[in-house]
């Protein structure tokens, strides 16, 4: 209900791996770098005026940089003050009110845990124990003219909690967030589609999402809509609140994918493919396995965890590597490497954007045709939706290629291997639901 809420809420939005504005121990400290980025408007020059408040550099010198209106430089330095007063304390002796404080301006559990070196879980049983619990408000689609009656909500740390729940029965579908390079609004269809499937077979169906610029978050889609960030603390909020039978992690790409291994250990039904079966198909050491038990071919490959591994391993399988990072979607992080020196340099950024992942080396297929197949499966058994040919060789992301539907070149035999790798995979992962599944044919 005031700025400085919305603006947190917009940085746990962005899916940059950042808990909010700042309290999370990624700021930047050099002071020369920072000063620079002042001067010139960029993506992230808006966490670099929080770095600028956080090593003493004064407002008016913030704004003769930037030329940003003073009234928001001074909404961000008040965060900086709250997050100077919360670090006086420990869990136990934070005040009521300066709790309050800190999540009426927008502080998610995590960056509170931060603050407090204490975890999220401990900050969340604290406030709810101190009886600080968000609520849930209309959307006012009316201009304030009439009564709005949209069963559109937001949520923030207030009295009166106009949310309304049923006693349907219901099901969550959580949404891909913000669009963006390798996630883009594929992903906001299949949402869409899933919640006008799941309402025709009689269920209650509540969309969450953050990106205004979506059908998903159109106010007529789902019975209800949450305008949240896809972000744990308010997925779980609202999971609390509704009480559904279930969640939809399928559908949302690697957002709502990533939020798998959270709603499993806090006994959340996910509907469709189990947490462990998409545990098992993202680790790509893991995966590789599953493909040799099942005699299906596959480059040679290894995991690393760090450079000087990478290293060791570059000398089995030969140049050139295709290198892949695990638990992304969308080509992140992947690259083919021709030597050691890109290796080394490519592993080092890896582990800085995405520390402690499991790296999976193997062998480059070059000039191999790239195909594709989707299946939907209920776990007995399988069906084939289509197979794809790509036009451009393995190696460019299938985001950047064109394809062909059906193959144009691939031979019986081809694609009769294709569907039957396509069950084997499907049905050892334990699949419920969608599967699409990438093949290299050398």
């Amino acid at each position: 209900r005031n700025f400085q809420e919305a603006l947190q809420k917009a940085a746990q939005s962005l899916e940059i791996n950042r808990n909010g504005l700042g309290a999370d121990g990624r700021e930047l400290k050099d002071q020369q770098e920072i000063l620079e980025s002042l001067e010139h408007p960029s993506w992230n020059r808006l966490f670099h005026i929080y770095d600028a408040f956080k090593l003493g550099i004064s407002l008016s010198t913030i704004h003769k940089l930037s030329k940003i209106d003073k009234w928001f430089l001074i909404q961000i330095e008040e965060l900086l003050q709250v997050e100077r007063d919360i670090e006086q304390y420990t869990l136990d002796t934070i005040p009521k009110d300066l709790f309050r404080t800190a999540k009426e301006k927008g502080y998610a559990d995590r960056q509170l845990g931060h603050l407090l070196s204490c975890l999220e879980s401990e900050v969340y049983k604290k406030r709810k124990e101190l009886g600080i619990n968000r609520v849930y408000k209309t959307v006012d689609t009316c201009a304030a003219e009439f009564e709005a009656r949209t069963p559109y909500y937001y949520s923030t740390f207030d009295h009166e909690n106009e949310l309304v729940v049923s006693n349907k029965k219901k099901i969550v579908v959580l949404g891909s967030g913000p669009n963006r390079i390798g996630q883009g609004i594929e992903f906001d269809y299949s949402c869409v589609h899933g919640v006008l499937a799941a309402k025709e077979c009689g269920y209650e169906t509540i969309m969450i999402n953050c990106n205004p610029e979506t059908v998903s978050t159109d106010f007529d889609v789902a019975d209800k809509l949450y305008f949240e960030p896809v972000f744990w603390e308010h997925i779980y909020e609202i999971i609390e609140q509704e009480k559904p039978l279930g969640v939809i992690v399928q559908l949302g790409g690697q957002t709502a994918l990533k939020l798998a291994e959270k709603l499993s250990k806090y006994g959340i039904p996910i509907l469709g493919t189990s947490f462990e079966a998409l545990d098992l198909a993202e680790d790509r050491g893991s995966f590789s396995k599953l493909l040799k038990e099942n005699n299906i071919p596959y480059p040679e490959f290894g995991v690393v965890q760090d450079a000087e591994e990478a290293l060791v391993l570059s000398k089995k399988l030969n140049f050139p590597l295709l290198v892949r990072p695990s638990y992304v979607l969308g080509g992140q992080g992947m690259k083919i490497v021709i030597n050691e020196k890109e290796l080394e340099e490519h592993i080092v950024d890896i582990m800085k954007k995405i520390p402690n992942n499991k790296v999976l080396l193997d062998h480059y297929l070059d000039g191999a045709i790239e195909a594709e197949a989707d299946a939907i499966c209920d776990g007995e058994d399988v069906y084939i939706i289509g197979i794809m040919q790509h036009i451009e060789p393995a190696g460019i992301h299938s985001g950047d290629s064109y394809a062909v539907l059906p193959p144009y070149n691939l031979g019986d035999f081809i694609i009769r291997q294709i569907e039957a790798y396509t069950k084997k995979i499907a049905l050892s992962l334990k699949t419920v639901g969608l599967i699409n599944i990438q093949f290299a044919i050398k």
